[in-house]
């Protein structure tokens, strides 16, 4: 018997697709900080869209990694614990 994904496990890979895709969006279009938000944090150093663009891979990996887990921890039989 296969147990269902737990909602922990659906959270983190939503988690992951949304970080995947800041990091995506601040890589191709880096002055998106400055047209949402209307303030300009770095004075378009870009170290700001650097710092954003590394954090949100970091954490595409660790939540990628931990649904990952999740979604093994699932795919195992209920009574091989």
């Amino acid at each position: 018997m296969m147990r269902n994904v737990r909602l922990r496990g659906r959270i983190e890979a939503v988690l992951a697709v949304v970080s995947g895709m800041l990091c995506l969006l601040t890589l191709f279009w880096p002055d998106w900080i400055e047209e949402v938000f209307g303030v300009d944090p770095d004075q378009h150093s870009g170290a700001l869209e650097w710092a954003i663009a590394v954090v949100a891979l970091c954490a595409t990996a660790v939540f990628s990694l931990l649904a990952r887990a999740e979604f093994r921890r699932a795919r195992t039989p209920v009574g091989d614990q």
